[in-house]
């Protein structure tokens, strides 16, 4: 029997130690909000309702939750009482529901869909709550998940309450569960605020639930997965998880770093096996490299798409729109926005190309602009197949270069270029013999007197 599923997250905090006026859960891992990166990991369990608990600041976090999961229902923590008081926020937009809940953080980014998965079997195989743990090099104030001799949850106790021998414990409560919905909330009625803090725990409804004589059981994962981030140096430490995990990925995934840590992803970047990336690549949102091509050093690219055989950089930079054909060649210092290359397209050093179609086999000579803007609209150049751009040429547009044509160099075309005619337009050059002499000696008596004055 399929089983349906619910995710109830907790974005409420204010993250004071981040020192931001952004609420704590905007902040981004690899380009996407923290609380995303979770959103994402639970809907990987298909879920069919998603309940987002806010708090500080609770329209901007609703308005980014409806950018990332349209369909999530947002309801407000005031007063925050405790992880078991937000939780009970999510009692109402799930009172019809009957499947398991999962209880995430949105400022615990890097939980793994397969981590939630195998939650979700030991709740299929029989378990009431399911307890996500790891075993934490410096426990410290982590609540300890204390298991009975048939290594089932017995219950979870707070660092602050924890006797000296709990302490001795390392396996830690993430804080991340998998309930079923009816004993969840069921369990959470009876949960009071009689401890140190003055608030409710949901870690609470694991004692409750063994009362009953109700199975709980823990599910292990590395501590690296349920990093929290409270400061802008966990921050800095969850990207670096981020980009140790991925970076490894992808080498397993049959793509060649040359040194990875100087490679940085983007939450959602797309690299087949074969691709090659040399050092210091950045990869902003939207990116995707097809097989066999060649990222070189220090090129940033962002929104694009390259395909099999292509050769980006060094110091390139792809913007949104740009979509480089196969064996095509973007060199050093050449910026695309909003460009096609064809197939065998070339522009190999200090370009830029925006709001273009470059034909296959056509050549982009050093210095060459496509003047798009005119300060209120953006305008198309189209560059047929075969066609030569001289260099330092300005293509002022809308412009149209037909197939083979060749724009010799230090042109400024503001008319369309018919097909294989050569375009010649720069004024005419005129040799004055002796004059460089007579105005070198001209300078030279100013700058003396200048000088003498």
């Amino acid at each position: 029997m399929t089983v349906e599923t619910a995710l109830c997250l907790l974005a409420a905090g204010k993250g004071t130690r981040m020192r931001s006026d952004l609420p704590k859960v905007l902040h981004q891992v690899a380009g996407l909000p923290m609380f995303a990166h979770a959103l994402n990991s639970g809907k990987g369990c298909n879920p069919s309702r998603i309940v987002i608990v806010t708090g500080h600041q609770s329209a901007r976090v609703a308005e980014a939750a409806q950018a990332v999961a349209p369909g999530a229902v947002c309801v407000e923590q005031s007063p925050q009482l405790g992880t078991g008081h937000a939780v009970q926020m999510a009692a109402p937009p799930l009172a019809d529901f009957e499947g398991d809940v999962f209880i995430l953080y949105g400022d615990t980014p890097l939980i793994l869909p397969e981590t939630l998965e195998r939650m979700a079997g030991k709740r299929r195989a029989g378990a009431a709550v399911v307890v996500l743990g790891f075993n934490a090099a410096d426990p410290a104030g982590y609540g300890r998940l204390i298991t009975d001799d048939n290594g089932g949850l017995d219950r979870i106790v707070e660092a602050k309450e924890a006797s000296p021998e709990e302490l001795q414990v390392t396996l830690c409560n993430s804080g991340v569960m998998c309930v079923d919905s009816r004993t969840l909330f069921r369990l959470l009625d009876n949960v009071t605020n009689d401890n140190a803090k003055g608030e409710y725990y949901l870690t609470d409804v694991v004692g409750l639930a063994r009362a009953e004589g109700l199975a709980c059981a823990v599910v292990e994962c590395g501590e690296d997965e349920t990093m929290g981030v409270d400061s802008r140096v966990n921050l800095a430490e969850a990207e670096a998880a981020f980009q140790n995990r991925t970076r490894l990925a992808a080498m397993e995934r049959g793509v060649t770093m040359i040194a990875p840590e100087t490679v940085f992803f983007s939450h959602d970047t797309q690299i087949e096996a074969d691709v090659i990336i040399e050092p210091n690549v950045v990869f902003g949102p939207g990116v995707h490299v097809a097989g066999g091509a060649t990222l070189r050093a220090f090129s940033h690219l962002e929104g694009c798409t390259v395909h099999s055989g292509a050769v980006i950089g060094p110091y390139a930079r792809l913007r949104p729109g740009a979509d480089i054909g196969e064996n095509a060649k973007i060199g050093n210092f050449v910026e695309v926005k909003a460009a096609t290359f064809g197939k065998g397209a070339k522009a190999n050093h200090l370009t830029y190309v925006g709001d273009a179609t470059i034909g296959a086999g056509a050549n982009i000579g050093a210095g060459t602009i496509t003047c798009n803007y005119d300060g209120f609209n953006k305008h198309k150049t189209q560059i047929g197949a075969g066609a030569f751009i001289g260099s330092n040429s300005a293509l002022v547009a809308p412009a149209q270069i037909g197939d083979g044509a060749i724009i010799a160099a230090g042109s400024v075309i503001t008319r369309p270029v018919e097909a294989d005619a050569l375009a010649v337009a720069r004024g005419i050059q005129a040799n004055k013999p002796g004059l460089a002499a007579k105005l070198r000696e001209k300078l030279k008596a100013m700058k003396e007197y200048r000088n003498k004055t």
